[in-house]
């Protein structure tokens, strides 16, 4: 299976922004000597022999001319005019997983078309990025070879790489478009392999290679730029760039920028998954040796609700205690079905909630959905992650199945050991990860009754040890090893890892490909991504400083079918979120990881306004079809604004109010009369407004643990004699209890002194998902990220 490839608008649009900053420039392309080599052949004579030199011809117009490009498109694409060109630098701001890799490679293609430039080094911050940008290159040369009738010759500068001298060569003599791929610490550390891009060398004629490189003028595209140090920055200059365009999207310093396509934008136009978190938290002690976990309450038509409760059970034939599923009712007393374990005395089921998603006791005790309660430990902790996983694995499979959309699950671990492990003769043994992953697999696959029989077949049809596999480095003997994490850095520089991960990224794709399940190293964080994807589930053992952004990077990106194609909007339109969500099952609270991802995603944006005033339309341009355009000054500004609030459609303070979308969608919206022609613009421009003051970053998914059917009234709902009995008994009853206060206390002493045992804790799991608009201001104020319930339980 081939991915499929599409031109898309917003990464044209993001190619165009480069060309057009250079409008007034000639197509060209420069050729000189590169070297001159005279060979002696005795009696035959000498011989010269001359080698051609390539490089981009130099700009022609002048820096004011290109300013003036630039403003024209910052005003265009509603960012910040530049004063000052500050340099040769461009920036483009692109989200993750909208395909910047695409469009700079888009980029370079219609820079050579319009302009005749054909040297380009692609400058990265890691061996990982490196790697992945080398992938990209691969899978999308038929597709653009398609669009532009030729192709890319590109290459890795490695020094370790006997044939890099060569691609250094024909890079400067070819007249082709030349792509060198480079991670910064190939040029800019103290290393020793570094320093060779500045020693004269034989094979090159006694010649730098960099001075090669800089004779053919390239234009250097940087992606992830912030992550490059002072060192590598001020590098840069020695490649005598003809300029730099860079992509990222979290700029630490902004470059004239150009383009913006950031989080919000990304997410208000369907251009990535939505996300949902499932957040696991230790917050306390318990006085009792009992475990119980509510996995998920059943509402059925037919019955009343009942719950499936993982506990501590007495296995006769076993010899033991077994922790394991149970399905229980209301009255049920759990002292009798454990065997009669102590532990869970006075644990008799009172209430079975499908409402509030709880199971209440006659003790007092309210466990939730998700929610663990008890004798826990980190091994219990992951296991409920693990089957967590796999539980919304096979919710998630179950639907897509029937579409053709291959279902992945991502496990990012700290150890290969507790995934897979060796014997003193080194034969592979499973590891701790893989056995819980195995049983617990094989009880949910048992648990599952409503599997459609195509589904069912394509479950059954592979072991269980088949389904998941290890994405791991691996040493000379091919064993798996830990990727190893310089202190500093970002990731994991094993090229071993990350070259099966990409050779197997199509692959994994097929249903023909038993992998469903993924473990991967932490380190292996950064620089790959598979499109389907759906679940990533931490299992680091200790909370890290690892960004949430680069978390859930790995599986942001739209989903694709087994036939390669992508599943956006334009395919499933409103249902585009069914399909495309991306679940993450935290290793820490739910609230945790949704402030801290909103917090991020905040600090990453800038100059999104959330109101509309006169600041943020003054010098503001909107286009018409026919080119023409409609510049803001003051008071065009004040009278749009006066039109807007007239019509409902600004509050007191000047935010977008929902009557706007409302109107929108029910094509009420009647545009100002000095604006026809304009109202595209006018509608994105308010929309993204609106987008801004609403955006939510992530969706609690705790309503995913409640299996419920439809359940609908009959007719004698609606009769009156029923009516009139429901109006008398659905009212809420209140009872006031009167204590002796200092009996009270004195009872209370003596039982906690009598019976307290003070040595478990509580596990909570709190899940959350991103609400359908997001923006700057709900970041701000933490309520991106919609929470669908809050449970606590302190005792």
């Amino acid at each position: 299976m081939k991915l499929k490839f599409k031109e898309q608008q917003y990464q044209t649009d993001a190619s165009n922004t480069v060309v057009n900053c250079f409008l007034g420039q000639t197509k060209g392309l420069d050729k000189s000597i590169g070297d001159r080599q005279i060979i002696d052949y005795g009696v035959a004579g000498k011989q010269t022999y001359v080698e051609d030199l390539f490089s981009n011809k130099k700009l022609e117009i002048t820096p004011e001319q290109i300013l003036k490009n630039v403003k024209n498109l910052q005003q265009e694409n509603g960012l910040i005019e530049s004063k000052t060109l500050d340099g040769m630098n461009f920036s483009i701001e692109m989200e993750t997983g909208t395909g910047k890799t695409y469009v700079y490679t888009k980029t370079i293609f219609e820079l050579n078309k319009q302009y005749g430039w054909s040297k380009f080094i692609i400058m990265v911050p890691s061996i990982a990025i490196r790697e992945g940008v080398n992938k990209s290159l691969q899978i999308t040369q038929e597709h653009f070879n398609e669009i532009y009738g030729k192709k890319i010759r590109f290459f890795i500068y490695d020094n370790n790489n006997k044939s890099n001298l060569v691609n250094i060569k024909n890079f400067s003599s070819s007249a082709n478009i030349e792509v060198m791929i480079m991670n910064y610490q190939a040029f800019a550390t103290n290393s020793k392999e570094s320093r060779k891009i500045y020693q004269n060398l034989d094979t090159l004629n006694s010649r730098r290679p960099i001075d090669v490189i800089k004779r053919t003028h390239p234009i250097l595209i940087i992606d992830e730029p912030q992550r490059f140090g002072d060192k590598a920055e001020k590098t840069l200059k020695e490649f005598n760039p003809l300029f730099t365009i860079r992509y990222s999207a979290t700029h630490k310093k902004d470059f004239n920028k150009i383009y913006r396509l950031d989080a919000i934008d990304a997410y208000n136009q369907k251009l990535v998954k939505k996300i949902n978190v499932k957040g696991i938290e230790v917050v306390g002690s318990t006085a009792t040796n009992s475990f119980l976990f509510l996995d998920r309450i059943n509402i059925s038509t037919k019955t009343y609700p009942t719950a499936h409760i993982k506990m501590e059970m007495e296995v006769k034939k076993a010899g033991g205690i077994k922790r394991i599923l149970k399905k229980i009712k209301e009255g049920d007393n759990l002292y009798e079905l454990s065997g009669q374990l102590e532990q869970y005395k006075h644990f008799v089921v009172k209430e079975i909630n499908g409402f509030t998603n709880t199971v209440n006791f006659t003790n007092g005790v309210t466990i939730g959905v998700g929610q663990a309660y008890g004798n826990i430990d980190e091994g219990h902790i992951r296991r409920i992650q693990i089957r967590e996983t796999i539980r919304t694995h096979i919710e998630k499979e179950r639907l897509m199945y029937s579409k053709g959309i291959k279902v992945l699950s991502l496990f990012f671990i700290d150890e290969v050991s507790k995934y897979r492990n060796y014997d003193e003769n080194g034969n592979t043994i499973p590891g701790e990860y893989e056995k819980i992953f195995e049983e617990e697999y094989q009880d949910l696959i048992k648990e599952t009754t409503l599997f459609d029989e195509e589904y069912k077949k394509y479950v059954e049809k592979f072991k269980v040890s088949q389904i998941h596999n290890g994405y791991f480095s691996v040493d000379k003997k091919g064993k798996l090893i830990d990727s190893k994490e310089k202190r500093g850095s970002e990731g994991s520089d094993d090229v071993s890892a990350y070259d099966l991960i990409m050779k197997d990224k199509e692959k994994l794709l097929s249903f023909g490909e038993p992998t469903r399940f993924i473990f991967s190293h932490s380190a292996l964080r950064e620089g790959w991504d598979n499109p389907n994807v759906f679940q990533i589930c931490t299992l680091r053992m200790s909370q890290s400083s690892i960004s949430k952004r680069q978390e859930i990077g790995r599986g942001l990106r739209i989903c694709v079918n087994a036939n390669g194609e992508r599943m956006d909007y334009n395919n499933l339109e409103d249902n585009f979120f069914d399909y495309n969500t991306l679940t993450v099952i935290a290793n820490e609270s739910y609230e945790n990881f949704a402030r801290e991802l909103q917090t991020e995603i905040l600090d990453s944006i800038s100059n999104r306004p959330i109101a509309i005033t006169a600041e943020t339309l003054k010098g503001r341009v909107f286009k018409n079809e026919s080119g023409e355009k409609y510049i803001f000054d003051d008071k065009k500004s004040m009278d749009l604004i006066i039109e807007l609030r007239q019509n409902g459609y600004l509050d007191s303070e000047y935010k977008v109010t929902s009557k706007f979308i409302t109107d929108i969608e029910t094509n009420n919206f009647q545009a100002p009369k000095e604006l026809k022609g304009f109202e595209k613009d006018l509608l994105k421009f308010v929309n993204d407004v609106y987008s801004m003051d609403n955006f939510k970053a992530v969706e609690n998914a705790k309503d995913e643990n409640v299996f419920e059917k439809i359940l609908k009234p009959n007719d004698n709902f609606y009769k009156k004699e029923f009516q009139e009995l429901w109006n008398k008994i659905n009212h809420k009853t209140t009872y006031k209890v009167h204590f002796n206060t200092s009996e009270l206390i004195e009872n209370s002493v003596n039982a906690i002194n009598g019976k307290l045992e003070v040595n478990q804790i509580n596990v909570i799991i709190g899940t959350g998902s991103q609400q359908d608009n997001i923006d700057q201001e709900s970041l701000k104020t933490n309520t991106s990220i919609k929470r669908l319930d809050k449970q606590t339980q302190t005792t």
